[in-house]
């Protein structure tokens, strides 16, 4: 009992010195984010700027007899400057957007380190307090280690990952994109009269950027839901994915129904759903495959899922985050939503040998 006393002090040391890691990494973050802001800030008044002095700049150049060469060197190097300074803005609000993904990658890990030492606590504690004798608190201990420590900060990390990926995807896609297809207008508005060839080759450039705009709209619109699945089913809402996927990636898929039954529980269609997304998604990041192949048999008693792909794999014990509390961020997010519904999750991969993961869920309500 000594032993366990002295053990369970040590873990509240460790718990305490996570705690305080992840205090600091999150206070970290709360300032990168203040830095981030100033910057996109900054950028918006160089844009600004840029686009007065490249108006300035085409106003002079379209009556140069008006001006002096001296006005007319200022005009260039001045929109010569500030579009290097914006470039190199730009450039800086990158690195900023990156350190900051690295920075949020170390405080999931450090916010799972202290998941995982409080969890350990509450399992020592109850083990001491049953060594102890003292059986009537175990039945509560446990209960409020599942609802307080599992359910309640899974539920506010998840939504908080959410907003902060919806975020990023509007600022680093249609946003910045919005914001080049203004620039692109008033340049339009300027070569109208001055060179309608290049006026025109702009306006399609403009079209461009308008159609890849809506294109990455309606793909945040998808990603927070699949709209197809309450129109046409699961179905068909898994072929359509697919199709584009294949156009997408040049990756073939392969999606083979053993059989099928109606799933009347629209929680496990989108948890399937989203699990085959996932699994697709990091094919094309990280597996350099060239084939998927995808089985689905839908019983009354079960649903199950086979994806396997032909890329470069991975060993098992390498992989930091096939258990929920560390890294892999795809299968953990594949895993919870699996053990969620009372289901099994397994992944089997070997380095050049492709990467294989099996899914099993009960269909009975």
């Amino acid at each position: 009992m000594d032993a366990i006393s002295e053990g369970k002090k040590e873990i509240f040391e460790i718990s305490e010195a996570a705690r305080n890691e992840y205090n600091s990494l999150k206070k970290e973050l709360d300032d990168f984010q203040s830095k981030v802001q100033l910057l996109i800030k900054e950028v918006e008044i160089l844009e600004h700027q840029e686009q007065i002095s490249r108006k300035i700049l085409l106003t002079v150049s379209k009556n140069f007899s008006k001006h002096s060469e001296e006005n007319i060197k200022k005009a260039y190097e001045n929109a010569n400057q500030l579009q290097i300074k914006l470039i190199l803005k730009r450039q800086e609000e990158k690195d900023l957007i990156k350190r900051r993904t690295d920075l949020e990658l170390r405080l999931k890990n450090a916010q799972n380190i202290l998941k995982r030492s409080e969890n350990l606590i509450s399992k020592v504690c109850v083990a001491f307090d049953f060594l102890s004798g003292d059986l009537e608190n175990i039945s509560d201990t446990l209960e409020d280690m599942n609802h307080r420590s599992i359910l309640g900060r899974r539920i506010i990390q998840v939504r908080e990952e959410e907003h902060q990926r919806i975020a990023r995807d509007i600022h680093d896609g249609p946003a910045q994109a919005l914001t080049n297809a203004i620039i692109k207008t008033e340049v339009c508005e300027r070569l109208i009269d001055i060179d309608i060839i290049k006026a025109k080759n702009e306006i399609q450039e403009l079209k461009k950027v308008l159609r890849n705009s809506i294109k990455d709209i309606r793909g945040i619109i998808y990603n927070l839901h699949p709209m197809a699945l309450d129109d046409i089913g699961f179905i068909p809402t898994i072929q359509r994915y697919i199709h584009n996927f294949q156009s997408d990636t040049n990756i073939e898929v392969d999606f083979i129904i053993l059989s099928q039954v109606e799933v009347e529980d629209n929680i496990k269609n989108i948890a399937l759903f989203r699990i085959v997304q996932e699994a697709l998604n990091n094919v094309q990041k990280h597996s350099h495959a060239t084939m998927v192949k995808i089985k689905l048999e839908m019983t009354k008693r079960n649903l199950y899922v086979l994806i396997e792909d032909n890329g470069i794999g991975f060993n098992i014990k390498d992989l930091k985050g096939y258990n929920r509390y560390e890294g892999g961020f795809g299968l953990l997010n594949m895993q919870e939503r699996i053990e969620l519904l009372n289901g099994t999750f397994e992944v089997k991969s070997e380095k050049n040998c492709g990467t294989k993961i099996i899914i099993n869920i009960p269909n009975e309500n």
